[in-house]
């Protein structure tokens, strides 16, 4: 029964980290972003996230989006700076139309730095995207 279901490969989602000022705290975070660059809206959208590795495991955080417009981004969670030692995995789920989309995006250990960080599609911001 498994072989009939076929989920296809994603495009045009990112999943990326953003390092923004925090006027509240005065401080400078990091904050992950869900970025929809394609020309259909995401549905009913659930992100679970967790951090990991040998030694340390974050709790797992689940959050749910109704709909991301197209050409559009939304703020998922802020990371806070001792996370940012670990992997980083972010499972997204979403409907278009009716299909099911499914991708697991990673921020590996350490690499939430200012050094890897680009150009981000729809944003027009630098951040660190996920794997």
């Amino acid at each position: 029964m498994r072989k009939d279901i076929v989920i296809p490969e994603v495009k045009d989602v990112y999943l990326a980290a953003v390092r923004e000022f925090n006027a509240d705290f005065n401080t400078h975070d990091w904050n992950a972003y869900l970025i929809n660059a394609g020309q259909d809206a995401l549905e009913t959208v659930i992100i679970v996230s967790e951090g990991y590795d040998d030694l340390d495991r974050t709790s797992l955080m689940r959050r749910t989006i109704k709909e991301l417009p197209p050409l559009s981004y939304a703020k998922v969670e802020f990371l806070e700076d001792s996370v940012l030692r670990l992997a980083n995995y972010f499972s997204v789920t979403y409907f278009q139309g009716s299909q099911l989309f499914d991708k697991r995006f990673e921020l590996p250990a350490h690499s939430v730095i200012e050094d890897n960080a680009t150009e981000l599609p729809v944003m027009g911001r630098a951040g660190v995207l996920a794997r």
